[in-house]
Formats: structure tokens, C-alpha cells, sequence
């Protein structure tokens, strides 16, 4: 069977501890709209294994030394990089 990355399965302190940083600082990449976990009818978030490695990325631009404006701008352009590599796949198929 598959996994799914897209389902969102692990409460805050669980990815927090697989990051390796403070659930409060997941909660300011929240803020900073880095990062939108799915949440519960309760309100709790939950994140995916999408969401754990973008996490994963986030930590070890910042600790590259960039702030996150710079990372919020390196993640997108590698959205897009990864946007035009599948689109020119696509097309030469």
C-alpha cells in the first residue's frame, strides 16, 4: 500500500521532536506562513509527512544562516523549479 504524505498525522510536539526544534517555533512558521498544518474539528494541528520534511527544509535554511523572509522566497522558487522540471517532463513525453 502507498503511503500518503498528504495525511496530516502528527500533533504538534511529535513534529516538533522530529524537526528538532521548540513547538513554539513551529507555531511562529505557522504565523510566518511558512508552513499550514491541516487542523482537527478541535482545532489542533496536525502535520504530514509533506509538512515534516518543508519543516526539515525550513530548519536547515535557517540555520544556513537565512532569515524567514529569505526562506519563505527560497521555498517558493524551488516550488516553481519543481513546477517546471515536471511540466517539461511532461512535455517532452
Amino acid at each position: 500500500m502507498p503511503v500518503d504524505r498528504e495525511r496530516a498525522v502528527y500533533v504538534i510536539s511529535v513534529a516538533a521532536e522530529l524537526v528538532g526544534v521548540h513547538p513554539q517555533t513551529l507555531r511562529i512558521y505557522e504565523r510566518r506562513g511558512l508552513v499550514a498544518p491541516a487542523r482537527t474539528t478541535g482545532g489542533s494541528r496536525r502535520y504530514s509527512d509533506a509538512d515534516i520534511a518543508l519543516l526539515a527544509r525550513i530548519q536547515e535554511l535557517t540555520e544556513e544562516g537565512l532569515n524567514l523572509a529569505g526562506v519563505r522566497r527560497v521555498i517558493a522558487l524551488e516550488r516553481t523549479v519543481a513546477e517546471l522540471k515536471a511540466r517539461l517532463a511532461a512535455e517532452r513525453e
